[in-house]
């Protein structure tokens, strides 16, 4: 079973190339501190390429890594190259490697593809350490043939270590890759950077397929200065020599280093690489610059914040930072507060921050009603620009917000059922509990009264069959929904005087079925009620109201306190009820 490396991303990932036509070389890492670089590695061909030769490529090579006493390693990058489309997968000492990021680029004279591919080692080498570093299993022989009708043919490796050594200065070390080619020309633009002191500054390049016997290009740095060293000559600085070991025989690839202290100067922000070539074809895979800069570098991160329902008062807690800086961070650095974009607080450091320093922050901040509940916080740094920093791009954290808010739902209708007397009902509103939810999650119950809503106590448990003894009676509902946030709403029970039932036979024969003439939904309901019972003469023989029984077939008003006769009687029943405006009439059958 072969060991496998696993590789990890690193901070600031710009580009992952698939096979496009090529990359522009872009900033991918920075690092702020007492560091500088270094490059190991080696070719794979047995000799400088030309038309037809050589006629093979080796599959593996190997080189010395040696840093000094005190030298620790940050970051160690592997980076390989060669013609056609790409082999992603080779070995590291033996352990297998598979590319994290690749790059491609085409030479348009000739339409051929070749590429380059990267893998963060850094575990690797940090358990290695200094000694022999072997690349293998990387076989591009195949190509070959095709590749050496215009001698392109080539492949190599190249490893780029950041390392730590406390008797540096402060530096910025800048990785800038992708993969572009010449001829006939290419410029390179390199932005984030800051010179404070240009003194020991230095580029680094990792550079394939140049041509040690074609001195046909030039290299120009801010459109002024022309790149060379005893090694690399000013017409042919891609010659296929190693700046590390002052080697000439790295074929057709070159690790070159050149000092920077009299091209750039203090305040420099950028810098300007141009390279052109008429006729030999050399591909920029990697740019590395050390400056001597001294400068703070604040960054914050949101830590913690705290929400309430309905509440837009929002406790926060962050963190300040001067931690891949070179100098400390004043007192006072002001600190900007947004929602949605807008300055809604703001606050300042306490203390200086010194190097690695950071200080935590706590504070409330106000929402403003113009914000959505859906927003975006961001917290940022220096955010009056009032301090020059080394990276002005990394000020700010930001948190995606949802201010928790007492549920939406639907507004119940009161209910109205029918008087069962004074008021009294029985009513059913057990349906509510889905209907009233705008989201199934919703949890509704039913209460009392307004605090036991609010308190969540006391619930309801026979709202399908609840008797209230007296109407209008106001039912409160507690709707909660997410994070405990509740809303409480209400409605009513309610009666209405239903028309009565009138049931017109009458046995007074005292066997308790019928024995008066039994009115249901009459009485405590139409309470000032009157009620006239007529022989078939039209003759007045009884009155009655709600202070008196039910008729029991006697005669008792106007003419004795006899029983009346059986037969066929009629009756007049006035309500008094605002809704029920005319008297009922009718007949009733009297049986003893």
């Amino acid at each position: 079973m072969k060991s496998k490396l696993l590789c990890f991303f690193c901070l600031f990932l710009l580009f992952f190339s698939g096979e496009s036509a090529a990359q522009n070389v872009a900033l991918y890492e920075q690092f702020a501190g007492r560091y500088d670089f270094t490059f190991v590695g080696n070719t794979l061909n047995p000799a400088e390429n030309g038309v037809e030769w050589p006629t093979y490529i080796l599959t593996s090579s190997s080189a010395d890594l040696n840093l000094n006493p005190g030298d620790s390693v940050l970051r160690a990058y592997l980076y390989w190259a060669g013609s056609g489309t790409g082999d992603f997968d080779i070995k590291l000492n033996g352990v297998d490697i598979t590319a994290q990021r690749t790059f491609s680029t085409q030479q348009l004279s000739s339409e051929k593809f070749f590429f380059s591919a990267f893998c963060d080692v850094t575990d690797l080498v940090l358990a290695t350490g200094n000694g022999i570093y072997t690349v293998s299993d990387f076989d591009l022989n195949h190509l070959v043939n095709e590749y050496n009708d215009n001698g392109t043919n080539f492949a190599g490796w190249a490893i780029l270590i950041v390392y730590e050594n406390s008797n540096l200065p402060l530096n910025q070390v800048s990785i800038y890759d992708g993969l572009q080619n010449v001829p006939t020309s290419l410029e390179i633009n390199l932005t984030n950077l800051y010179v404070l002191d240009n003194q020991n500054s230095k580029a680094g390049f990792i550079a394939w397929e140049g041509d040690a016997g074609l001195p046909t290009e030039t290299f120009i740095i801010n459109d002024i200065y022309t790149l060379s060293n005893t090694l690399n000559p000013a017409d042919n600085v891609f010659n296929g020599t190693n700046s590390v070991t002052n080697s000439s025989d790295l074929y057709n690839m070159d690790l070159d280093i050149y000092p920077l202290d009299p091209y750039i100067q203090i305040g420099d922000t950028s810098m300007n690489f141009k390279l052109t070539s008429y006729q030999d074809f050399i591909m920029i895979n990697t740019v590395v610059i050390k400056l001597n800069n001294q400068l703070p570098d604040a960054t914050v991160s949101i830590d913690n914040f705290t929400l309430e329902c309905n509440s837009r008062e929002i406790p926060i807690e962050y963190t300040v930072y001067n931690v891949n800086s070179t100098d400390p961070l004043p007192a006072g650095t002001q600190i900007g507060i947004y929602a949605d974009g807008e300055l809604i607080a703001t606050n300042q450091t306490p203390t200086i921050l010194q190097i690695g320093e950071s200080v935590t922050l706590s504070q409330i901040v106000t929402i403003p009603d113009s914000i959505p509940i859906d927003f975006t916080l961001m917290i940022m740094a220096d955010y009056d620009t009032a301090v020059t920093e080394l990276v002005e791009t990394n000020n700010t954290d930001t948190e995606a917000i949802s201010l928790w808010v007492s549920p939406a739902f639907n507004q119940p209708q009161d209910i109205i059922n029918c008087n069962l007397g004074l008021t009294a009902a029985y009513f059913d509103f057990s349906a509510y509990e889905e209907s009233i939810k705008t989201d199934a999650t919703q949890l509704v119950s039913f209460h009392e009264s307004q605090s036991d809503a609010e308190l969540n106590l006391n619930p309801i448990t026979n709202a399908f069959n609840y008797y209230a003894a007296t109407t209008p009676h106001q039912i409160f509902v507690r709707i909660e929904g997410e994070h405990g946030c509740y809303s409480v709403t209400s409605f009513f029970l309610r009666t209405r005087n239903c028309p009565p039932i009138i049931y017109n036979a009458v046995s007074s024969n005292g066997d308790g079925l019928n024995d008066t003439f039994f009115i249901e939904g009459l009485r405590d309901i139409f309470v000032n009620f009157e009620l006239f019972v007529y022989n078939r003469w039209g003759r007045l023989i009884w009155t009655g109201n709600n202070s008196k029984p039910d008729w029991d077939g006697y005669v008792k008003d106007g003419i004795g306190n006899n029983l009346a006769p059986d037969g066929t009687y009629f009756y007049v029943l006035k309500l008094n009820d605002a809704d029920y405006p005319d008297a009922l009439t009718g007949y009733l059958y009297l049986n003893h």
